[in-house]
């Protein structure tokens, strides 16, 4: 007979494998749609999907962004890509690293064929920087892509400028000052970054001024820049967003919790004409 010892056992092997069998699950059907895709396209299909996942024994939900990491393995995924296959890139993800998110952008820039860039939700700062260099941007109609201006230390550099401005120059502390000289080149090296992604796509004058608009602090840092707003600007945008794209998402669920916020019956409902 087993003891409680043994059950004891039993129950912390059994609470130890279940979540890495339902990770392997979910990781084996992502793969199988992946595949489907890019059977279906004909393309090198490359996600970058940030979302919190209990990955850990104890389910804790870990959140994350774009670093150098991600990077290196999005480079030699496009490095196993023959030149003239196009690429397909999903993006969900609320930025990270530019140094890590100006390579990926580059990368996909040089790459021989179309690069088309899949945003079902949101794709803000280094993500944005991405979805710049591609061909097309295929989005969700309520999806949003953000400002790329650059942060210094957790602050918008344009306001560490600004502040600066606002001040008699003996009145600033030697850090004041070290953090607006950095504020100003990371401005100007950003801004020559999107300028540049962008020059193969839209006139040099063109992309002078879309590079000032993505990166001189208009807006907040987590400001949405709209479908509508995309296609004012001139840039390649379209709404067409392929149904896979939302199947794939549904694989990359958010940590249960023991009251969710948001409930609804998961079914698409159609209405029906009421017959006389």
């Amino acid at each position: 007979m087993l003891n409680l010892s043994n059950l004891f056992w039993l129950f912390f092997l059994f609470s130890a494998l279940s979540p890495l069998l339902r990770q392997m699950r979910l990781q084996n059907a992502r793969l199988r749609l992946i595949r489907r895709i890019e059977e279906k396209r004909g393309t090198r299909f490359i996600s970058l999907i940030h979302r919190q996942e209990a990955v850990s024994l104890l389910g804790i939900p870990i959140s994350r962004y774009i670093n150098v990491e991600d990077s290196e393995q999005i480079l030699r995924a496009i490095r196993f890509t023959p030149s003239d296959m196009p690429i397909d890139i999903l993006l969900h993800t609320p930025g990270g690293l530019v140094l890590a998110a100006g390579q990926i952008a580059n990368a996909l820039k040089n790459h021989g064929a179309p690069v088309t860039v899949f945003v079902p939700h949101y794709a803000m700062s280094g993500g944005t920087l991405i979805a710049l260099a591609a061909d097309q941007i295929v989005m969700d109609p309520n999806a949003v892509l953000g400002p790329v201006d650059p942060q210094i230390d957790g602050l918008p550099a344009v306001s560490i400028l600004k502040a600066t401005t606002q001040k008699d120059v003996n009145e600033l502390d030697d850090k004041t000052l070290i953090l607006a000289d950095v504020a100003r080149k990371a401005i100007d090296q950003v801004r020559a970054t999107v300028r540049e992604i962008l020059l193969d796509k839209v006139t040099p004058e063109k992309a002078e001024e879309l590079a000032a608009q993505f990166t001189e602090g208009r807006w907040t840092h987590d400001h949405p820049i709209t479908f509508s707003e995309l296609a004012e600007m001139g840039l390649p945008v379209s709404a067409e967003l392929p149904r896979e794209i939302y199947d794939l998402m549904d694989y990359y669920p958010q940590p249960v919790q023991q009251n969710p916020p948001v409930q609804y019956i998961p079914v698409p409902y159609r209405r029906h004409e009421r017959k006389g």
